[in-house]
């Protein structure tokens, strides 16, 4: 044995510095993470094919996945023409679910007359179907982009101030009452404590309204807009044209992927712990 092979074993703690653990799931499992639903994809559009191909269906009722992946690239311009007003009716109308919610969200906890007072509100604002709101805001407000704003907003402000609220009670009361007891005020319990315990459910429920907040814009635009690729559906079913029908279906399907995609990249930067998938009490956020 050579003297290179008799030197001790490597240890976690060299230098006075203990090396770190490392961080987050294996590669295996995050390829797993990629592979299984991209595989899923490939196996549904070739049944897709396959119907088409051996179904011998016309392309008004089921064009093949191949034509319509060429119609979204060939008429690009159309689509990225008409996406515009689209996403910015989404950002705005969802910036603006979550700036009115996240406050209401707070006033609930702290003011059991602003809960009682306005729970029962969230309920019926949500029980009450969107598509028999959006002609009232037609009616009220125009064709253009604030009707279709003010439904994103509506659709998506209830699972946001609802998670939120989730969130805000989850806090630990040993936790509220140790800061407590060292001198923090409310704001600041509020901001140490209460704050980073609810974001993982404030995200919660800003993921599922960026999802719904697709589906509140081309409800609106159903309804009633001048652009739009909700516009472009209707029209296009009119034609019967099934293949810019599909296109521009794929085109809000890759929109919502991506808005989604945003918000799980804002919850790893933001949420103690989320980038390893660990709890936030193991991260040490307290």
């Amino acid at each position: 044995m050579t003297q290179t092979d008799q030197r001790p074993a490597a240890s976690p703690v060299q230098g006075g510095r203990r090396r770190s653990a490392p961080q987050g799931p294996p590669l295996k499992e995050r390829v797993a993470d990629w592979a299984l639903p991209i595989g899923l994809v490939i196996v549904i559009i070739a049944i897709w094919q396959g119907l088409v191909t051996f179904g011998g269906l016309k392309e008004y009722v089921l064009p093949a996945p191949g034509d319509v992946i060429a119609k979204m690239f060939t008429d690009l311009d159309v689509f990225a023409e008409q996406s515009v007003p689209t996403i910015i009716a989404i950002f705005v109308g969802f910036a603006l679910a979550i700036v009115v919610a996240l406050p209401i969200a707070v006033a609930m906890i702290y003011s059991s007359i602003v809960r009682r007072a306005v729970y029962p509100l969230l309920i019926v604002a949500q029980v009450v179907p969107k598509v028999a709101i959006a002609p009232l805001f037609i009616i009220w407000f125009g064709f253009g982009q604030l009707p279709k704003i003010l439904m994103v907003a509506l659709i998506c402000f209830f699972p946001v101030v609802i998670d939120s609220l989730v969130g805000f009670r989850a806090a630990r009361p040993e936790s509220l009452m140790l800061v407590r007891s060292m001198g923090a005020n409310r704001w600041q319990a509020f901001w140490k404590v209460r704050w980073p315990w609810a974001l993982p459910s404030i995200f919660a429920g800003i993921k599922v309204g960026i999802t719904l907040a697709v589906v509140g814009a081309v409800v609106a635009e159903f309804v009633g807009a001048d652009t739009g690729l909700g516009v472009l559906l209707i029209t296009a079913r009119g034609d019967m044209d099934s293949l810019t029908v599909f296109a521009a279906i794929a085109w809000l399907t890759i929109i919502g992927f991506a808005l989604f995609i945003l918000v799980e990249v804002l919850e790893r930067m933001l949420v103690p712990g989320r980038r390893g998938k660990r709890g936030f009490e193991a991260s040490g956020g307290l």
